[in-house]
């Protein structure tokens, strides 16, 4: 038998292409209703507001990274390069639609949606536990504070940046990417050695030779 269509992910798709042509502001359910063909009722039951069809759109690259997660060979890399082919490949996720993405989040930010505003905490909150997860970061206490603190600031500030991204293929974000990881994490090793109960913990890097 035919696989049943996903009228969810065909909802979604449907609103990204007309974001493209009339923007995520101008966007109104009832044009992807009309082009579908469907009731707003039957958009209703997947997706009870504008908002929902932002979160499943980061739910896409969640599920994207996840999947990169799942290679063999990440676990071979040391953790600034796990780290990077883990957050690419979520923007990557995105890039399609990259405009529409940076719109959205710009809806978020208007004055009068501080409920979008206090979900899109939580919906960095959330995504930056599964990077920890996806890179095997599994420090506890302290270690674990600072890595999330340092993890969370270098996501936003990634996104932001790769947001008005026009280089092929995001490479002045990838290049970026790669020299803020290095940077903070040599800061993050020569701080975590003054952190209580570090130097012995099994997470500390090996003592580096005397020169």
């Amino acid at each position: 038998m035919p696989a049943k269509p996903d009228l969810a992910g065909t909802i979604l798709d449907t609103a990204l292409q007309l974001a493209e042509e009339c923007s995520w502001e101008r966007l109104r359910l009832r044009d992807i209703a009309d082009v579908l063909g469907i009731s707003l009722d039957a958009i209703r039951r997947h997706y009870a507001q504008k908002d929902d069809l932002v979160e499943a759109w980061f739910d896409r690259a969640d599920a994207a990274m996840l999947e990169t997660a799942e290679s063999p060979a990440l676990i071979e890399l040391d953790m600034p390069e796990r780290l990077h082919q883990i957050i690419m490949s979520w923007l990557d996720a995105l890039a399609a639609h990259r405009k529409v993405t940076r719109d959205m989040l710009l809806y978020k930010l208007e004055p009068a949606h501080i409920h979008l505003q206090v979900l899109g905490l939580l919906r960095v909150s959330r995504t930056v536990q599964w990077f920890r997860e996806a890179a095997r970061q599994d420090s506890t206490h302290l270690r674990r504070i600072a890595e999330e603190i340092g993890l969370t600031s270098l996501y936003l500030a990634t996104f932001v940046y790769w947001m008005y991204d026009t280089s092929a293929n995001q490479q002045r974000t990838r290049r970026l990417l790669a020299q803020r990881l290095r940077r903070s994490d040599t800061y993050a090793r020569g701080l975590l050695t003054w952190l209580p109960g570090q130097a012995s913990s099994r997470h500390s890097p090996p003592p580096r030779p005397s020169d």
